[in-house]
């Protein structure tokens, strides 16, 4: 057990700070899960187990600091788990290789548009959209990256932050706070049903929740302190690291 806790503690505790900045910290923990010996579906359970509670912690400094448009924040989660439940009903009628081309494809473009586009998330401008262009882009997409995490998962924060700054012209850290309450919505429904099946080993998720709060925690107060300017480059690596598990698993498929 000793050597589980020096594999997965560090692993969450980084996790849970890349993904307090920008998403995308399951590609750190889930590894190391793998890499404790856990099997698949308790590798699952217990990253969910612990990833919420450091969700659930970010997302209250984040509220407690008013960074969260809440009206869209919760229509989003509404919507994105509508499509989540779709998309992992479409996850046995369908391959998931056409997905995986597509990210190769993507995640580089959406990385240049990052890089080059310097003034990306660094304003709020979202109240110049109109609040009924807001409430139906923010529900249309939700729904869709929805489906996107039920079926495939990879990067579902990412692309939501992106849409946020992108689209509905939040900066960096309202959209990054924003895709919290729509993962926290996200992770409670799964974490729920994988404890309902037994797939949770509370001995190795308590001390790995502890350890993912303690790095969430560190990642909302680099956030709160500096704002986009830490985002930013959290994001790059975050989406380099994506493309690097996509790349392998269509590269492993073949």
């Amino acid at each position: 057990m000793l050597q589980t806790y020096l594999i997965v503690l560090p692993a969450v505790f980084l996790a849970g700070l890349v993904d307090s900045i920008a998403g995308g910290g399951g590609l750190l923990s889930v590894p190391a899960y793998m890499a404790a010996g856990l099997p698949p579906h308790y590798v699952l359970g217990n990253n969910k187990f612990s990833s919420s509670f450091g969700t659930l912690f970010a997302t209250l400094r984040y509220h407690q600091h008013g960074m969260i448009d809440v009206r869209v924040a919760l229509l989003s989660a509404f919507f994105a788990l509508i499509g989540s439940f779709l998309g992992s009903s479409a996850v046995l009628l369908l391959s998931a290789d056409f997905l995986r081309i597509l990210l190769v494809v993507l995640i580089p473009l959406v990385a240049v548009l990052t890089l080059t586009h310097r003034s990306l998330g660094r304003e709020n401008h979202s109240h110049r959209q109109t609040r009924q262009r807001k409430y139906s882009l923010a529900a249309l997409a939700a729904l869709l990256l929805g489906f996107y995490d039920g079926f495939f998962g990879p990067g579902m924060g990412m692309f939501l932050i992106l849409f946020f700054t992108l689209v509905l012209k939040y900066d960096f850290v309202t959209a990054n706070a924003n895709t919290k309450v729509v993962n926290l919505a996200s992770n409670v429904a799964a974490v729920v049903t994988f404890i309902i099946h037994g797939k949770v080993i509370f001995a190795i998720g308590i001390p790995a929740a502890a350890a993912g709060i303690a790095g969430n925690l560190l990642g909302a107060k680099l956030v709160i302190k500096r704002g986009g300017s830490v985002i930013r480059p959290v994001f790059i690596f975050t989406l380099l690291l994506l493309f690097g598990k996509v790349l392998y698993d269509l590269l492993a498929a073949r």
